[in-house]
């Protein structure tokens, strides 16, 4: 039986924002691939970088397993893969370089790998595969065991005798996604995420992407993998995938990694009655648009069903901002959503970006006041980061000589020439964060002073912080200032 060892390159702890959260998830899509290409007859195995800071134990993996096909077939459904950081980027080079002294074949897919296949194919791979993976993956390695013409596999990349690149025809997205098997959960070592999280002190949360890709069309947010088009899983399977993971994992709570869920005409209201008709409980937490949570009776659908968050992507309290970004959402959108969500006890967390072409220091204060207005549970804040594809990378392009990738999702730094200078962003990054800190302080000291009893341990702990934030973040005010003036 031909065999093939999956990896991938998204290493937790070499990204130590990541890292510290204690919360990583298993890579979902190379488990699908994985099982995609067992149901079709391969002996398959996985050596899992997830939780591991280096790849000494590759070598013995490859020697006592010794498959004929190495793939790194990286998740396209954790976001930060997109990011495509430069550590990972070098631990796959060192992967590529080590399954080539084994003799395998090498093949690669992955966002970075789709968007610079030149570099991983002058690293030693063999293939790249362009776009959505499973399908062209077996086609690719069936062609390979009869030794047919490669020339005829949509999708791939490779160089020919002659050392040139040969870059074949796309291939489109599979559509009907219920026709996938359930990812090989068998090859993870479930209970070393477990332990992870345990030292977090969180809920043990494992990830199911529900549909593939993303219709809208923000201007700065790149799709390698998916595509601009918007597939789906129908809700049957959705929870029939649940129920699997309750059963086999006592799993109850679950991250829905989509890029937009529920976007689907009554997706979500199916959803709900169908864990209801199977009396399944769960937790789950999601991102979506303000837009779209206030179609029809959405929000209520996802209370009933057990959403416990939504993370939606504000961006920006400017709507001149927005507009830029072809965003395609108002602010008055993200407040309507935003009440609607408090109302029915759903949390709700902002994403924030900052450094968008155009930007203004007066747009910086409207988000901040519309963060300290409306105050979300929570909120992750970044710079505008220029991913390869899209048209906010063509416009800055030029500027991205000298630095063209973080080295985790925490650097933070402008890789063009913006308003401000990266140790603006980074000062402010903190200070949003204090204020957004000390907003909520202020919120929980007048909710305590009206229902003592009403308080949890969390927002105990901010009153008693709110000291710290007041201090804090007038000092770190004073010195945004500063730099704003060196910026101008």
């Amino acid at each position: 039986m031909f065999k093939v060892t999956f990896s991938h390159s998204y290493f937790y702890p070499f990204d130590d924002k990541q890292w510290k959260n204690k919360t990583p998830f298993p890579p979902l899509g190379t488990i699908y691939a994985a099982s995609f290409l067992r149901s079709h007859g391969y002996d398959v195995n996985l050596f899992d970088t997830s939780l591991i800071d280096n790849i000494s134990n590759l070598n013995f993996f490859l020697e006592n397993r010794l498959p004929e096909a190495f793939v790194i077939y990286d998740d396209g459904f954790n976001y930060l893969t997109k990011m495509c950081l430069t550590t990972m980027r070098e631990a796959a080079f060192e992967m590529i370089r080590v399954a080539k002294q084994k003799q395998c074949v090498v093949i690669v897919c992955s966002s970075d790998a789709t968007d610079h296949y030149e570099k991983y194919l002058y690293a030693g791979a063999d293939f790249v595969i362009q776009g959505e993976g499973e399908v062209t993956l077996k086609e690719l390695l069936e062609t390979l065991r009869k030794q047919s013409d490669i020339s005829f596999v949509s999708g791939i990349v490779y160089k020919d005798n002659n050392e040139q690149i040969i870059k074949n025809p796309k291939r489109a997205v599979h559509k009907e996604l219920d026709n996938f098997p359930l990812p090989a959960w068998d090859l993870i070592d479930i209970d070393a995420y477990k332990n992870i999280w345990k030292q977090g002190g969180n809920d043990f949360t494992l990830n199911i992407a529900t549909t593939r890709g993303c219709p809208y069309k923000c201007n700065w947010c790149a799709k390698p993998i998916y595509g601009n088009r918007y597939n789906s899983h129908s809700p049957e399977y959705i929870v029939g995938h649940i129920e699997y993971l309750q059963k086999n994992f006592g799993v109850n709570k679950f991250w829905m990694c989509d890029d937009i869920f529920g976007l689907k005409p009554q997706w979500v209201q199916n959803f709900n009655l169908i864990l209801k008709r199977k009396k399944l409980k769960i937790q789950y937490y999601i991102q979506s648009r303000a837009d779209l949570l206030l179609r029809e009776d959405t929000i209520s659908a996802l209370a009933e069903s057990g959403l416990t968050e939504v993370w939606i992507g504000a961006e920006s309290g400017s709507q001149k901002i927005l507009d830029a970004m072809d965003k395609g959402t108002t602010i008055e959108q993200i407040e309507k959503a935003t009440k609607l969500l408090k109302e029915n006890n759903i949390k709700i967390a902002f994403f924030i970006q900052f450094g968008y072409l155009t930007e203004t220091k007066n747009d910086i204060d409207l988000t901040i006041k519309m963060i300290k207005k409306l105050l979300p549970d929570n909120i992750g804040v970044s710079v505008s980061y220029p991913l390869p594809g899209t048209k906010f990378y063509e416009k800055v392009k030029e500027d991205l000589k000298l630095k063209a990738n973080w080295t985790d999702s925490d650097d933070l730094a402008m890789m063009f020439k913006g308003t401000y200078n990266s140790q603006f962003y980074k000062k402010l990054q903190r200070y949003v964060h204090k204020t957004f800190r000390e907003s909520q302080g202020e919120a929980f000291l007048k909710k305590m002073i009206k229902s003592p009893f009403n308080i949890s341990s969390n927002e105990l702990r901010l009153i008693f912080l709110l000291p710290y934030y007041i201090l804090t973040s007038r000092l770190d005010k004073l010195l945004l200032k500063k730099l704003q003036n060196r910026n101008e």
